[in-house]
């Protein structure tokens, strides 16, 4: 096996998923399991010999045996509104109990209102395998609000995922003077990484604070030479002034450092020369080294007052000419690597760097 292997992911996001905000509005019956399992992200698990007061304990949605016409459904408000791509409908450890076909509709409103609403094919209706992921590719590239899950004519199902892209509102950035380029709700995606055998790469661009360590990047040991690391396609392109790497929850597992490089692509490139050529990105890279979890904050700008390094706890770093330098904090090196370091955060600014110029770096940690 090759444990260096790259991953290479389809630049799609689960928009189902209920860290995004998506939530279940409506469903027809979940007699034997509750509706809200579905959208979990973390995928489903078999409890041997568990029952409820219902049953059979499942970790998903399962509707009780039909006894008229008609058939189940239930309706997913998305946390952000989104262009499908396909879908699965996860029927794992769903056994002779699975629906025997399904079929997914979507509509778009900006007010929530459904009365009258007109849903619109994006799958066709498929046959469903038990204790399986069945796939289906979408037959519309509109953007869709909500997402009704058709089954027929009952039965349960593990996980629902809605694999897609969100659709941006471009006028909404000009209205804001920072944002977090890297956040999966601006657009931003994972597209390739070295490995996510502990925890998925996608897990870095999620809104909130994590709650464990499985809500984070997690590689298996690295056994030999090089090192992990993944490449963000952002939704929007933008000039960075900031980054923050947080590694809670990561106590015997964290990183000894990391780095960042970036790159402006103006044309069309194939995933495996990105990747390929990412090694040769002159844009950016910022080494630190970290011994503890914690939050680690670098800023490029000049502090305002000394107030602002007290009350902000900020240490504050001020370096004359150029790009070679190595900064400390205590006795442990911070900064370093000399001429192999860049600035991105300035276009101007690399390593041919005119003497003279004077950088203000300021480095915050929890």
């Amino acid at each position: 096996m090759n444990k260096n292997k790259n991953i290479f992911l389809n630049g799609l996001i689960d928009l189902a998923q209920s860290r995004l905000g998506s939530k279940i509005i409506y469903k027809t019956d979940e007699f034997f399991a509750p509706a809200k399992r579905i959208i979990n992200p973390w995928p489903p698990i078999f409890k041997e010999g568990v029952f409820d007061k219902h049953g059979k304990w499942m970790d998903g949605w399962e509707t009780r045996r039909k006894r008229k016409k008609g058939h189940d459904y239930l309706i997913l408000k998305l946390g952000r509104p989104g262009k499908i791509h396909k879908v699965d409908i996860d029927t794992s450890y769903f056994n002779g109990n699975q629906p025997v076909f399904a079929q997914i509709e979507g509509c778009f409103s900006s007010n929530n209102n459904l009365k009258n609403i007109k849903w619109l094919k994006i799958t066709s209706k498929k046959k469903i395998k038990p204790d399986n992921d069945n796939f289906v590719k979408s037959l519309t590239s509109k953007t869709f609000t909500h997402i009704r899950l058709n089954i027929y004519p009952d039965g349960g199902v593990a996980r629902l995922r809605i694999y897609g892209s969100i659709d941006l509102d471009s006028n909404k950035f000009l209205r804001k003077k920072n944002i977090d380029l890297a956040s999966i709700f601006n657009g931003s995606n994972i597209i390739a990484c070295s490995d996510e055998h502990f925890g998925s790469a996608n897990n870095i661009l999620l809104p909130g604070k994590s709650k464990n360590m499985g809500n984070g990047w997690e590689t298996r040991r690295r056994r030999g030479n090089g090192y992990d690391w993944l490449i963000i396609k952002l939704g929007i392109s933008g000039i960075p002034n900031s980054f923050e790497i947080n590694t809670h929850y990561f106590k015997g597992n964290y990183p000894d450092s990391f780095s960042i490089q970036g790159i402006m692509l103006h044309k069309k490139k194939s995933l495996q020369s990105i990747i390929k050529n990412s090694k040769n990105w002159k844009t950016s890279s910022a080494s630190v080294g970290y011994k503890r979890e914690r939050n680690l904050s670098i800023e490029n700008r000049t502090p305002e007052s000394f107030s602002d390094l007290i009350e902000g706890r900020y240490k504050s770093y001020k370096y004359v000419d150029g790009p070679r330098f190595n900064f400390r904090i205590g006795s442990r090196k911070i900064f370093g690597m000399g001429d192999a370091w860049y600035n991105s955060l300035t276009s101007s600014y690399s390593l041919k760097a005119s003497t003279g110029r004077t950088d203000h770096w300021l480095i915050k940690q929890d």
